[in-house]
Parts: C-alpha cells; sequence; structure tokens
C-alpha cells in the first residue's frame, strides 16, 4: 500500500491546520485521538505486563517503566498505530512507505526526575539543521500536566543548528537564563489525546511530582530508508503479523521501498511472502568454487 493512498479520515479534521503547526512550532497536538473504550482496552493490554520493570539508566528513567513493541499485544495498540489522521499527516512529512520506528508505553512513577533533553532523531548521523527523518508522537493514557511528567518542549527548535541546541544545554546545565531556556513549555492535554512532533524538536520527559503514575505511550515512524530502532521483524511472531491489516504490515518493514524496488525483499521475493505459512526460504546456494 503506498503510504500516499487516500486516507478515510473524517471531514473535519484539520489536515492543513495541523500540518502549519507542525511545521511552524514543531508539533500539533490531537485532543480526541483515542476513544474512553480505546483508553479500557490499552490499560487492559499492560495488565501483567507493567508493575515489573525499571529503567537501566537516567535517560529511560530509574523511575520509569517501559514496554515495548506494543503493537505486537493486543488490537488496539494496532489501531492507534496506523490510525487514518496520524498517517494522514505523516503522509506529509515522510516518503511512501514509511517505517513503524519504536512503539512502547511509558509509565513516569512518582518521583521520577526529568529526563535529559534531546531529539529523537538524533541517532541518525546527519548535521542539524535538517528535515527530520524519523518522526515521533506521544499518547496520553493518563492526562498530561506539569506536575506528573508532562513532557518539556521547546517550540521551533526542530530548526535550530547544533551550535543552538548546544549552548541550550550548556545554559541549563549551568542554570543560566536565556531566551531559549525561557521559550519552554509543558506538553498538558487530556487522556486520549495524541501529540506529533517533528524528529528535530528537542524534548523531555517532564519530573512526575504528584503522587500517582503517569501513563503514555510513543509511536516513532521513520523514513523507508533508516533503520527503525525496534526489530519488528524478530519482536513479533509471524502468524500474528499475518493477521494484521496490509497498512500495518507495510508499517512494519512487509513491503518494498516503492513498487519495483528491491529494498526490503527476501531472496529476491517480496517480504509479505513470508508471512505465508507455506512459503519456504529458497536453498541457498554456496559460493561456486574458483576456478
Amino acid at each position: 500500500m503506498d503510504a500516499r493512498s487516500p486516507r478515510n479520515i473524517p471531514a473535519d479534521f484539520d489536515v492543513e491546520g495541523h500540518t502549519a503547526r507542525l511545521k511552524a512550532q514543531g508539533f500539533t497536538i490531537i485532543e480526541d485521538f483515542m476513544s474512553g473504550e480505546q483508553l479500557e482496552r490499552f490499560r487492559e493490554g499492560l495488565k501483567g505486563h507493567l508493575g515489573t520493570y525499571r529503567g537501566r539508566n537516567s535517560f529511560e528513567g530509574l523511575t520509569t517503566e517501559r514496554v515495548y513493541t506494543l503493537v505486537g499485544r493486543g488490537k488496539v495498540y494496532e489501531e492507534i498505530a496506523e490510525e487514518a489522521r496520524l498517517l494522514a499527516l505523516l503522509d506529509r512529512w515522510l516518503m511512501p512507505h514509511y517505517l513503524l520506528s519504536a512503539d512502547h508505553a511509558i509509565c513516569i512513577y512518582p518521583g521520577e526526575k526529568a529526563q535529559s533533553i534531546h531529539w529523537d532523531d538524533s541517532f541518525y548521523p546527519f548535521a542539524r539543521p535538517r528535515p527530520a527523518i524519523s518522526m515521533s508522537t506521544i499518547g496520553a493514557v493518563d492526562a498530561f500536566t506539569s506536575e506528573n511528567g508532562g513532557t518539556v518542549m521547546y517550540p521551533g527548535s526542530h530548526l535550530w543548528d547544533a551550535e543552538r541546541t548546544d549552548a541550550l544545554r550548556a545554559a541549563l546545565i549551568r542554570g543560566e537564563k536565556t531566551a531559549d531556556t525561557e521559550s519552554v513549555i509543558y506538553l498538558t492535554m487530556p487522556a486520549g489525546a495524541l501529540c506529533v512532533f517533528q524528529g528535530t524538536l528537542i524534548h523531555g520527559a517532564g519530573a512526575n511530582r504528584s503522587d500517582k503514575p503517569r501513563l503514555a505511550y510513543t509511536n516513532h515512524y521513520c523514513e523507508p530508508w533508516a533503520r527503525q530502532q525496534e526489530n519488528f521483524a524478530l519482536g513479533i511472531p509471524k502468524d500474528r503479523v499475518a493477521q494484521m491489516s496490509p497498512t500495518l504490515q507495510a508499517l512494519l518493514g512487509y513491503e518494498l521501498r516503492r513498487p519495483g524496488d528491491i529494498m526490503g525483499q527476501v531472496s529476491g521475493y517480496h517480504p509479505a511472502k513470508t508471512l505465508d505459512p507455506e512459503w519456504v526460504l529458497p536453498v541457498l546456494r554456496p559460493a561456486r568454487a574458483e576456478q
């Protein structure tokens, strides 16, 4: 499926307005992204996963719990990963056949410290300023407030060069006030809302100074030529992928970069063929002995 095929989006969804905000400030919010019924199923699907793990370092959060590969854990996670309004916005920024790069729940518990500021596609080694190579989302399962770990964001920072981003970090470490440090906002939004932002936008999870955990999730999407953060081909059983929609299968990587391309092929075949339980990988011929 071409990533720019027509989307079945509500007539009142303002694609142009959201696109303009993404361009100007680097982020936009879809406030009614998830229904109350979806939020219930989201929470129910995490039972048995939460309460067993804490982050491995200060960046993940030592008092934060993450559940990875959500899309392989239940139907509701499939629904929000391929939601038509979201994909309609991603179509404006990424090449056809873009990929789901990361997909996990994040629960920030009381007492967690603020995460260091960063931008999500910094691991792609291209100098700033540059176009985003990935697009990110943060979905609120619990309402976001400035007290419970609502994300710290710097509007417009998706356009900054490396010198300006380094200056911001240095000023924050020294506790100095500058025009850029004072431009910070706390992402506040109701449960069910989704923030979509460019992978070059500077942000970080806020400290949870409340007495309750704050549950959210994040999905990242990347250009079709870029490596995904999560290896979904190994992380999700093929029999489960085979039950997913063609759109979601393509987002996971079971698609060629574009019609007629070989990027993503499996031994010369379309990757979706591997989802057929009768499909067998063609025998690999040994290298011909030197004459």
